[in-house]
């Protein structure tokens, strides 16, 4: 959504990743300007997707890039309100996605729900509106919520790509030929 908004334009964004963009401008947005519709509610299990949002964000955009006559790359009079309705359609979902596992970990035994702890981590974890509503999810239902600081909330891909670097050096699992081995796309 920050590329597709075109957010490193953006004077208050430039050097801010993607994420970032996003919940600094959301700050002063309307979010009730659009209402994106949930991902996936017609699947009751505890899946993420966010394709489908991003469909519906990418469609209001184009819709409002026509009617102010704009570009794309160009920045929308009306970005600050989609951050807004982006960001907090996110925070819905994976709130509601999370509560959920939260359920099912309770009901199959799983986790205890005395001292039950949620553990957030990862890029999204550094955003404190999505934190502020895991906190409450938490809260509500009894559960402690742990969260690395923001600062050691980083991308995912980044973490994984660190964990290659090193098994590479220490040549662990390190596949050296890729012969006999067959590619099929999915």
């Amino acid at each position: 959504v920050a590329r597709r908004l075109s957010l490193r334009k953006h004077p208050e964004c430039r050097s801010m990743a993607g994420g970032k963009a996003i919940e600094h401008l959301a700050q002063t947005g309307n979010r009730q300007q659009h209402t994106f519709r949930l991902p996936m509610q017609q699947y009751r299990n505890c899946d993420f997707s966010f394709s489908g949002l991003q469909n519906l964000v990418n469609k209001v955009i184009i819709q409002k890039e026509k009617e102010e006559g704009i570009r794309e790359g160009e920045i929308l009079s009306c970005v600050k309100d989609i951050a807004a309705a982006a960001q907090h359609a996110v925070a819905v979902h994976i709130i509601q996605r999370t509560y959920r596992a939260m359920l099912f970990c309770i009901k199959n035994s799983i986790l205890s729900s005395k001292n039950a702890t949620l553990v957030v981590s990862g890029g999204v974890a550094s955003n404190q509106y999505i934190r502020k509503g895991l906190q409450t999810l938490a809260d509500v239902n009894d559960f402690a919520l742990l969260c690395p600081p923001p600062r050691l909330c980083t991308d995912n891909g980044v973490m994984i790509a660190w964990n290659g670097i090193e098994r590479l050096r220490a040549g662990l699992g390190v596949l050296h030929s890729t012969d006999g081995i067959r590619y099929e796309p999915k």
